[in-house]
């Protein structure tokens, strides 16, 4: 278990270390917490926080927080959410060294569900997010379908190692109605059943653009 431990933190290190060189290549950092606090088998209460940087740290791009209450429809599956986001933005100034910053408030509703099959585990998340960015409103639909594989033993248990991918979508309610497209993959290391932490590589694929970032993220679900 120590060796493996070892093997994980090393790869945390790579990964650190290519993205402080790879800062002339654009390729930014997201330090990402979640949180899902079960309250009992029927409701819980989510957190989340996510610092986005243009480098690995100290060049802010955008601070999310999300919160929410949901609710199981079946024992500890099929999940419904109503949720709150804030959301801080700067954005650089096309051609300038100067950054526009701007507020954005999200409601949201949202619905999960998840599955196993063998290994594998799947989950599909569907949101709709109202947005309030400063004097204008949007709406947009998402999805998201993630998977986890453990590679070490056969659940997702204490000492697994995972390997973990993700795809999620971004739909406007108005033209253009495409907005964005985020492919992941990465590694995972469970330090028990209830808290893991991943790195991985996201691309992510604009109208006209696209960009490349690191993620390194940790997961809470400890019960009350």
């Amino acid at each position: 278990m120590i060796n493996k431990l070892k093997s994980f933190c090393f790869l945390l290190v790579f990964f650190i270390c290519a993205n402080g060189n790879a800062q002339n290549f654009e390729v930014g950092n997201w330090f990402l917490y979640f949180g899902n606090q079960k309250i009992n088998n029927r409701w819980n209460f989510h957190n989340e926080v996510q610092y986005r940087n243009y480098n690995f740290a100290g060049d802010l791009e955008q601070l999310l927080l999300r919160t929410g209450i949901g609710y199981n429809l079946s024992e500890n599956n099929n999940n419904v959410l109503l949720g709150y986001a804030f959301v801080h933005s700067e954005p650089y100034i096309p051609g300038t060294d100067d950054k526009l910053k701007t507020d954005e408030h999200r409601i949201f509703e949202q619905f999960i569900t998840k599955g196993q099959f063998g290994r594998v585990y799947m989950q599909h998340r569907y949101r709709f997010e109202q947005r309030f960015i400063e004097d204008v409103f949007k709406m947009r639909l998402r999805y998201n379908l993630s998977l986890n594989v453990p590679m070490n033993k056969k659940e997702m248990d204490k000492n697994a190692i995972y390997a973990s991918a993700y795809n999620e979508i971004f739909i406007n309610t108005e033209p253009s109605y495409f907005d964005r497209d985020r492919i992941y993959g990465g590694l995972g290391y469970c330090f028990s059943k209830s808290l893991k932490m991943e790195v991985g590589v996201m691309s992510q694929i604009l109208q006209n653009s696209s960009r490349t970032q690191f993620q390194i993220m940790f997961f809470n679900s400890l019960p009350f």
